[in-house]
């Protein structure tokens, strides 16, 4: 153990990496702690120095985490939370609590627990400040490096989860999948449609790098049967909205659907197939457990997608 080198990186230094992991910015890092930005230029250059290492480096106009950096998140980021419990002499209590939140959520997921999370969190929790981020800009990789707290999405439950063996899944509702299409659309008047009318129209997809191929693909793909698929879109409301337009059907989940305004008016099916389990779930580190504060929005998600 070189006591020499260690004693040359202070917490300042790691919460100084923690924040910039979460930001990327340098100005955003220098408010989020109340220092000037280059008080934090400068405790970045001392940890680069004794890091060896670059840390960030600019593509265009945005600063991108390197591969050590992004290795040193969850590390950095559980040694600052036993830090913190240490100096804090007392229980964790949300009236009191300044820090912040992290999540992400696909925007079908925002339409159902956004809106009620945050109303109860900030009613119990007046002082937090509560970051929601697209899941389509920051996802599992947010919970490795530390800059997320909880990661919310609907999946399908056959898929394998993602190879972190450090992040935790835990189902929060089930649901199923059901068929969206424009009211005027030719099945539209059926009163159910068959496997064949299904995959004799095209489809909307939905991209997600994160996942896997969703079992029902697979299984059509046994059957040597596959979906046209001309369009992709990242969430279920740009493509319900897209249904609107045209004779494209969408596979989406029931729940979201009876309470999206983008699928208002659209015609609603049951599969002619068996698509399998779906459900929607919460992820995150499992050092997030942890942190008093992190355990504490966990119960309140758990309570809010009751």
């Amino acid at each position: 153990m070189d006591l020499a080198k260690l004693s040359r990186i202070s917490m300042k230094h790691l919460i100084t990496l923690h924040v910039m992991l979460d930001t990327l910015s340098v100005t955003a890092s220098a408010e989020r702690l109340c220092l000037s930005p280059s008080s934090v230029s400068k405790t970045l250059s001392q940890l680069r120095d004794s890091l060896n290492d670059e840390l960030f480096y600019r593509n265009g106009n945005s600063l991108v985490a390197t591969p050590l950096a992004k290795r040193l998140g969850p590390s950095v980021q559980q040694m600052i939370n036993d830090m913190n419990q240490i100096m804090s002499q007392d229980a964790f209590t949300p009236t009191n609590y300044e820090g912040h939140f992290s999540l992400a959520m696909r925007e079908s997921t925002f339409e159902l627990l956004a809106a009620k999370l945050s109303a109860h969190i900030l009613s119990l929790a007046p002082h937090i400040h509560l970051d929601i981020y697209s899941k389509d800009n920051i996802g599992f990789d947010g919970l490795i490096n530390g800059s997320l707290d909880f990661v919310l999405l609907p999946h399908d439950l056959s898929q394998p989860n993602p190879s972190q063996d450090d992040l935790v899944w835990e189902t929060l509702f089930s649901d199923e999948m059901i068929c969206l299409m424009n009211s005027s659309h030719p099945l539209a008047k059926q009163s159910h449609i068959s496997f064949d009318d299904y995959l004799s129209y095209s489809h909307i997809g939905i991209t997600d790098t994160d996942l896997s191929t969703p079992y029902f693909d697979i299984l059509l793909a046994q059957q040597s049967k596959k979906r046209a698929v001309p369009i992709s879109v990242p969430d279920f409301g740009s493509a319900a909205l897209m249904c609107h337009h045209s004779e494209l059907l969408f596979t989406c989940s029931r729940r979201w659907a009876s309470i999206a305004s983008q699928a208002k008016g659209l015609t609603v099916k049951s599969l002619p197939i068996e698509y399998g389990k779906v459900a929607y779930s919460l992820v995150w580190h499992k050092q997030s457990m942890k942190d008093p504060a992190l355990r504490w929005l966990y119960e309140q998600i758990l309570l809010c997608s009751r």
